[in-house]
Parts: C-alpha cells; structure tokens; sequence
C-alpha cells in the first residue's frame, strides 16, 4: 500500500489533554479514526504521535492527505 485509504472528507474534532500522546491513524484503515488499531500492519505507513501541548479541541486530519499531519490543513476540499 502506497496511498493511504480517505477514512472521511472532513476532520475529526478531538479534545484532547495537554501532556497526553495520540497516535494518528495515517493509513485511514483503523475502525478507531482518527486513532491507530493496529490495522496499518503490511501497510508500509505508520501513525503519527501527537503531544497535545495544552488541552483544547484539535481538528485531526480524516482524509488522511494534510500537509499538517496530523492536523486538517484542509486538504479535504482539494479531493
């Protein structure tokens, strides 16, 4: 697998915890989106480990294209 699988043409909007790692899913398999099951294995790509740096709501990217992974950088508009 080259391409990673659109999971949705939209961000997934997550409240995340300052301090506290996620695992982005950037194959777009996981049934967990926008987080990694493990569903990336023989996929040749691997998640990407976000930090929150305070606690918020951040936009994780859904279609798995952004040029901000993990975050939407709106890339879903151009699909």
């Amino acid at each position: 697998m080259t391409a990673p699988i659109v999971a949705q043409k939209a961000p997934y909007p997550v409240e995340v915890e300052e301090g506290k790692s996620y695992f982005w899913c950037a194959c777009g398999k996981s049934r967990k989106q926008p987080f990694c099951d493990g569903s990336h294995k023989d996929t040749g790509i691997a998640p990407v480990k976000y930090t929150a740096e305070a606690s918020k709501r951040v936009f994780f990217c859904g279609c798995k294209h952004s040029s901000k992974q993990p975050l939407c950088d709106g890339a879903h508009s151009k699909l």
